[in-house]
């Protein structure tokens, strides 16, 4: 098969109006990632940054898992780490562009749902707690096989799981890579919810729509209050950085069509205005 036969790691594609869909598409090694996947999954979050037709972004899998973490056997080298360095120097380089996955996926404008088909295991689980939003299918299960690597966290997981389901639980699942079935992970904060396999996408769809009918400035500066406020420094800090995103966001066009669309019982329709 030639490169321009060989079918793209990440997919983005469009499944409902103001919805943008990630899939992760390395389904016959359960999308485990190569260092050409990370540069792929970075190129189409930051396509996406940008564009106000696009309100909320699914990110899955494609087949029976969601991702198995990096593919040990042929992930290749990272193409922006020059040869010859040290090792800690080179994995200095490599976890320098890793490391921007999850600080990307809370700067984005766009709510992020996570619908996790399947195994969520390394980058996956730490993919899965970066996104705003998380819903299992019932065969899903978190594995944080990062211990494998003789680390058991990368990529933001000892900030971002205390903060998800609390120190003790956190403490339990980094320390002993115990895996996380999703009727547990539901239960314990883990996941917004487990519903069924069949149901997944629709399930996320819904959620999305619920979403994207509401102003796109307001979802976006909503977004950086919820995020922000999680290190406040006082409850008066967070309601005023809360205050100017409201005189902000109800300044728009759109903020008085979302009150009209309320009262008309309608659906809204936004100019980004």
């Amino acid at each position: 098969m030639t490169d321009t036969q060989t079918p793209a790691a990440v997919l983005v594609d469009t499944p409902a109006e103001g919805v943008a869909r990630i899939t992760l598409n390395r389904p016959d090694s359960l999308n485990a990632f190569t260092f050409d996947m990370y540069e792929a999954l970075i190129a189409a979050f930051e396509g996406l940054r940008d564009d106000p037709d696009v309100r909320v972004i699914v990110l899955t899998g494609a087949g029976r898992a969601f991702c198995a973490g990096h593919d040990v056997r042929v992930g290749g080298k990272p193409a922006w780490v020059r040869p010859g360095l040290g090792r800690i120097q080179a994995g200095k380089y490599t976890m320098r562009v890793l490391g921007q996955i999850p600080v990307l996926m809370r700067a984005m404008p766009q709510p992020i749902i996570c619908a996790v088909n399947g195994t969520a295991a390394g980058i996956g689980y730490a993919l899965a707690l970066a996104s705003d939003m998380t819903i299992a299918a019932r065969s899903a299960k978190f594995v944080n096989v990062i211990h494998n690597a003789a680390t058991g966290a990368e990529l933001g997981m000892s900030y971002l799981l205390p903060r998800a389901i609390g120190a003790q639980r956190a403490a339990e699942l980094l320390l002993t890579a115990r895996a996380v079935q999703s009727d547990e992970a539901e239960r314990i904060g883990l996941v917004l919810r487990a519903v069924d396999d069949a149901a997944l996408m629709d399930e996320a769809l819904a959620l999305a729509d619920a979403v994207a009918v509401n102003s796109p400035v307001g979802i976006w500066l909503t977004k950086q209050s919820l995020w922000f406020n999680q290190g406040a420094g006082s409850l008066e800090a967070a309601i005023e950085l809360e205050n100017r995103a409201v005189l902000a966001s109800q300044a728009t066009e759109d903020a008085a069509e979302k009150r009209a669309s309320a009262v008309e019982k309608r659906r809204p329709k936004f100019k980004h205005t």
